[in-house]
């Protein structure tokens, strides 16, 4: 170990991308440290974002009997009068676990943890501050990997009080239900939110100026995304911007928040989720000191080794951007300490599957049909409903889809994109096949557990294989 330095490596930040890194640089058997100003480790990720949104979302589904409305059903409900305190009974106890769970992964792997504010006072020095902030001291690291997710977009112009108007961070701490909602944004989180509240029952407006939700995602299953939307009562106002919000009344007990949209339209509502987008956590991070470029919203600009304009500084996890899934930002944390130390590692960005737990839940790994058809990619479609598969209709999914996009002519598997119950368990086997180059007839010819989704696979792929008329 060279002891021109205090450690080798130091991360800023302990969510998921920062463990990983912390945890593959220990287990390289290098000094490391993290540095997190929250209380609590985790990150966003564990205390305000993924696994509490996942949590409420699950409690939703369970407590409200959405999944089982299709065979008893659409008045059939677990609990009636459903609580924020029940949504929330959950959350407390997951959170806490895992982060009990992490903070026992880095102290058996060695990882020394420290809570301050980190500041860059130079290319290879840290500022920790303590949270009187006064006092203070400094460390040096051969590596620097930054790791500091991200903030809520706050427009300075729109009134968040965390009660009628919030983010989603604000969700853990709402203190009752809202009878109606309007989504600002229909990202990933604005989309996740809007589909467990009307699941609910809460009556959802969701806004946005794009034309399309999910861009990324595969056509015809952001179309069966809408469908479904709309089955649960949730009006789509797209190709529509906002151009101010609202609290009407102090202390009004309905239809407290007012949006005026640039098209002229008012939409009057009992709260207001604002979800456009999120900016890097960068500010305080001071690092113009070690000439760190970022875009406009903050974020780190990497190459494909997660490298800052500074080769030694690394950036992983939302800090970066797109796709700011939790999945990715670990990979992307591995990955830059396994470049930091040489150390070799197989890097497939390009099998990264994505996981949008809205409801119904959509996962996919490779591209869409639009981008190989922009491409000039010749590819064929094989499609699976779950109602033709005997698990759908036990469990009550009749509306899931299963996609397989193969090459025309070496029937090699492309893409994987699924909208449906466990879409983000069952995409993995589409994973395992497409890292093996595997082609389309390697379900044709596996035998898969009955009942089971995963039957999906084959007959997606005797769908696909009829097409051409083999």
């Amino acid at each position: 170990m060279t002891t021109e330095f205090d450690y080798e490596m130091v991360v800023i930040g302990s969510g998921p991308a920062g463990q990983r890194a912390a945890i593959q640089a220990a287990k390289l058997r290098h000094k490391v440290v993290i540095i997190e100003k929250r209380a609590a480790v985790g990150g966003v990720c564990i205390n305000t974002g993924t696994i509490p949104s996942k949590t409420v979302r699950e409690a939703a589904l369970h407590l409200s009997g959405y999944r089982e409305r299709s065979l008893y059903g659409a008045s059939y409900t677990v609990k009636q009068n459903i609580t924020m305190a029940d949504l929330l009974f959950r959350v407390g106890e997951v959170v806490r676990n895992e982060i009990d769970v992490t903070r026992h992964q880095l102290m058996r792997n060695g990882v020394e943890l420290i809570g301050a504010d980190a500041e860059l006072v130079g290319p290879n020095s840290i500022r920790l501050k303590a949270g009187d902030g006064f006092s203070y001291r400094d460390i040096t690291a051969k590596f620097i990997v930054i790791a500091t997710g991200t903030d809520s977009s706050a427009d300075p112009h729109i009134p968040f009080d965390g009660n009628h108007v919030f983010t989603s961070d604000d969700i853990p701490r709402l203190e009752a239900l809202p009878k109606s909602l309007a989504v600002v944004g229909a990202g990933v989180v604005g989309l996740e939110y809007a589909s467990i509240f009307a699941a609910l029952g809460v009556r959802v407006t969701v806004i946005d100026k794009r034309k399309r939700l999910l861009p990324f995602v595969d056509a015809e299953i952001v179309d069966a995304l809408a469908y479904h939307l709309r089955q649960n009562r949730v009006t789509l106002r797209l190709g529509e911007e906002v151009s101010g919000i609202d609290v009407l009344e102090e202390k009004r007990e309905v239809n407290s928040v007012g949006i005026r949209l640039a098209s002229g339209k008012q939409i009057v509502t009992d709260s207001a989720l604002y979800s456009i987008g999120r900016a890097g956590a960068t500010k305080s991070l001071g690092l113009e000191a070690a000439n760190i470029n970022v875009d406009e919203r903050g974020r780190l600009m990497v190459n494909k080794d997660y490298q800052t304009s500074q080769p030694h500084i690394y950036g992983v996890g939302d800090v970066i951007g797109f796709p700011s899934l939790a999945s990715t930002s670990m990979e992307q944390g591995r990955h830059s300490a396994c470049h930091a130390f040489g150390a070799p590692a197989k890097h497939m960005p390009e099998l990264f599957p994505y996981g949008i737990f809205t409801i119904p839940e959509i996962s996919m790994v490779g591209p869409t049909e639009e981008e190989l058809t922009e491409k000039g990619i010749p590819y064929e479609v094989g499609k699976a409903q779950y109602k033709e598969i005997a698990r759908g209709q036990i469990i009550g999914d009749r509306t899931g889809l299963l996609k397989l996009i193969f090459h025309l002519e070496t029937g090699e598997l492309l893409a994987v994109h699924i909208i449906g119950e466990d879409a983000a368990e069952l995409v993995h086997i589409g994973q395992a096949v497409m890292a093996f180059k595997g082609r389309v007839d390697y379900f044709v010819n596996t035998v898969f557990n009955y009942p089971t989704l995963a039957e999906c696979y084959k007959t997606a792929a005797f769908d696909g294989i009829n097409r051409l008329g083999r």
